[in-house]
């Protein structure tokens, strides 16, 4: 395949553009040299449900996860109930649980946790874009299911990625690509390191677990693993012979985990099998 630099600089900047975060004050524990988000009502009714499986918990118990961080019960009721509204949420009688579309999401950090591999041969899942006239929206859905399959934009049209994963095809991907397996003629993890930013990765995953040791109240951890979950979406996924030395996807990984493990037993004293709010 052909090395174009221009277009490799800009997949390298679009990728660490991907795991920059905005900027927050602290919660409790210092986090701001991670530059975490800040953690609204919304955003940490969200973070708790797509961390718990199943995704469904009373009121209460994320009351109670929004107390931890010093958000009144109102204003967690307030927004579960505008999330109701707006369809990101559905109740049922003082439960609250995931759409679709968020379920969707779920399965995807799900995915990324525990994705489903295969022994790598050397080939490279290749997509050319082969339509004609597409229009916005569609080209935009192909470059959403192009991140979601982790395929990286060597040049325009034309996505790639080592053979070594275990996942389908969405329809607007064969709706407009030609698919095929093939070998690059480029040194493979030469040309991994130029497709993803692999060392921006790497650096940003052993912050995220220095600050987890660090962090000591429940709300720093939440915080910090909310950011975690996020960044395993990033992996590239890639085969170990492609990836540099020490490699921190596993122990992220492994870290994670536990903190799930926390979070259902803090939760578990919230849930009652009445469902009662």
């Amino acid at each position: 395949m052909d090395d174009d630099p221009s277009v490799r600089d800009s997949v390298r900047d679009s990728v660490r553009d991907s795991v920059r975060l905005s900027p927050r004050d602290s919660v409790r524990d210092d986090t701001r040299h991670l530059g975490l988000r800040p953690l609204t009502a919304r955003s940490i009714v969200l973070s708790t449900l797509l961390g718990h499986h199943p995704p469904r918990l009373p009121a209460r118990a994320l009351v109670r996860v929004g107390e931890l961080f010093g958000i009144a019960e109102g204003t967690v009721r307030v927004a579960l109930s505008r999330m109701v509204a707006a369809g990101d949420l559905q109740q049922d009688d003082g439960m609250y649980g995931l759409t679709a579309r968020l379920l969707e999401r779920q399965a995807r950090q799900d995915e990324s946790r525990t994705p489903r591999t295969r022994r790598w041969t050397g080939g490279w899942e290749v997509a050319v874009v082969t339509a004609e006239a597409r229009p916005a929206a569609e080209r935009t859905a192909l470059r959403q299911a192009m991140a979601e399959l982790r395929l990286a934009e060597l040049r325009e049209g034309t996505w790639l990625r080592p053979g070594n994963l275990e996942r389908g095809r969405p329809p607007v991907i064969t709706r407009q690509c030609t698919l095929f397996t093939g070998t690059p003629d480029d040194d493979p993890a030469e040309l991994a390191r130029g497709l993803w930013d692999l060392d921006g990765w790497a650096a940003r995953a052993r912050a995220l677990l220095a600050a987890l040791s660090d962090a000591t109240s429940p709300a720093g951890r939440f915080t910090v693993s909310a950011a975690v979950l996020r960044h395993l979406l990033a992996d590239p996924l890639l085969p170990e012979a492609l990836l540099p030395a020490d490699w921190p996807g596993a122990e992220l990984r492994r870290r994670y985990d536990s903190f799930e493990g926390e979070l259902r037993d803090l939760l578990r004293q919230y849930v009652a099998p009445d469902s009662a709010v």
